[in-house]
């Protein structure tokens, strides 16, 4: 190969439309090979590589990249705008409040509206996924369930490797079934059939539920399909891209779920609720979080400036459930009482302690409410990794450790 068929660093990056930088994180990923220049100054590369590269789609800058250096997606799913969210250009607060969590969902996934949709899970994949929670110890939360059951049920399920998108949907409408089938009914009810959030109903209270609650759950679930890339849409996209399986796929989201700082922050907002119930008001609670340093659970977002829409959404449906009445007012004495020290408005997890203490939930319904809604939304990112080129996350590892070469430890 003679010199002539080698490229500088800058004229690489100017063949790939890219910074100089960039063109060594190609290197870093395995997707460039270089060579040190005559006398160690700089690299050098293959033309013939370097045109291929370009050819099969190196991006203007690699995929994921953004100015400051922050992670960046493209996606045609959800739309955050000040105080207000878009599934697919619509809003996502109409959507929910005209339509059921299933129909919502066939919407994120495909950008059409089936009225009347219903999921149903396969017998023989709930019979897998109840054997495999049953096994675990009594003590184990409705989280740890969610996880061993979508194990469970990927085990069951031969096809789980084809990523063709009608297939992926198919274990959607599947799979989120099967994840309410597997958890222990603690309500009264009928079979498992009709609406998933009547499904749901039972496993989270005793109480018997009337159209009111149904349709409060069955809105919170619609809110809740998607919301940008938050921390376990993020696993869930990394996941896909390494062309996991759905099942794989969710069970990325689900570990990153149950962090107390996403999925497990209405916890902190239900105990929060029920010890203002407790103490009569909330002037003693939250002036305990001000001193101990904590933030008040249930309160602020950092992408919207004003109320979550999505906590305005289900507050209209609390107010007009008189059970609710006493955890409403609860909130809104802790959103006024904090509102004295910090402007901070009312989020999402807040209105789902609200319903969680009204019904006599425990304090983990929430986040359950929450982990089944979001598989409908990660099984939507999943969808459009697939048809990215695949494991094109790839960052570069910043070494901070101590410069070898080392002796060797004794």
């Amino acid at each position: 190969m003679t010199d002539q068929a080698r490229l500088t660093t800058r004229e690489a990056a100017e063949r790939l439309g890219v910074k100089p930088e960039t063109v060594y994180a190609y290197v870093s990923r395995g997707q460039l090979s270089s060579e040190r220049a005559p006398g160690g100054r700089g690299s050098t590369f293959d033309a013939r590589e370097v045109d291929a590269l370009a050819r099969r789609g190196a991006r203007r800058e690699p995929a994921g990249a953004a100015p400051g250096g922050e992670l960046s997606f493209r996606t045609a799913l959800t739309l955050i705008d000040k105080d207000h969210y878009y599934f697919r250009g619509v809003d996502a607060v109409q959507l929910a409040t005209a339509y059921g969590f299933e129909e919502v969902a066939g919407w994120v996934w495909t950008g059409e509206l089936t009225h009347g949709l219903r999921f149903t899970a396969p017998r023989p994949f709930l019979e897998a996924a109840r054997r495999a929670v049953d096994a675990l110890p009594a003590h184990s939360g409705a989280m740890d369930r969610l996880r061993v059951a979508a194990v469970a049920v990927s085990a069951a399920d031969p096809l789980r490797f084809d990523l063709d998108p009608a297939a992926v949907l198919g274990c959607a409408r599947t799979l989120i079934p099967t994840l309410v089938g597997a958890l222990p009914a603690v309500g009264p009810g009928g079979g498992d059939e009709g609406r998933l959030a009547r499904q749901l109903w039972r496993r989270l209270t005793s109480q018997e539920a009337d159209e009111s609650s149904i349709r409060l759950l069955d809105t919170a679930l619609a809110l809740l399909i998607d919301h940008d890339l938050a921390a376990s849409t993020l696993a869930v996209r990394v996941a896909a891209s390494a062309r996991a399986h759905p099942y794989a796929v969710v069970s990325a989201g689900l570990g990153a779920l149950e962090g107390p700082l996403h999925g497990a922050a209405s916890g902190l907002a239900h105990r929060t609720l029920a010890e203002v119930l407790e103490r009569g008001g909330a002037a003693p609670v939250v002036a305990d979080h001000l001193r101990s340093g904590r933030r008040v659970p249930g309160l602020g977002h950092r992408l919207y400036p004003g109320e979550d829409p999505r906590a305005q959404a289900l507050f209209a449906l609390l107010e007009a459930i008189p059970q609710a009445a006493d955890a409403l007012a609860a909130a809104r004495d802790v959103v006024e009482t904090t509102a004295r020290h910090t402007a901070l408005h009312a989020n999402v997890d807040l209105a789902l302690a609200v319903m969680s203490v009204a019904f006599g939930m425990p304090a983990e319904a929430g986040e359950t409410v929450f982990a089944v809604a979001r598989t409908a939304g990660w099984i939507a990112h999943a969808l459009e990794e697939y048809a990215e080129r695949p494991l094109r996350m790839r960052p570069s590892g910043h070494y901070t450790g101590p410069r070898p070469p080392r002796a060797l430890p004794a």
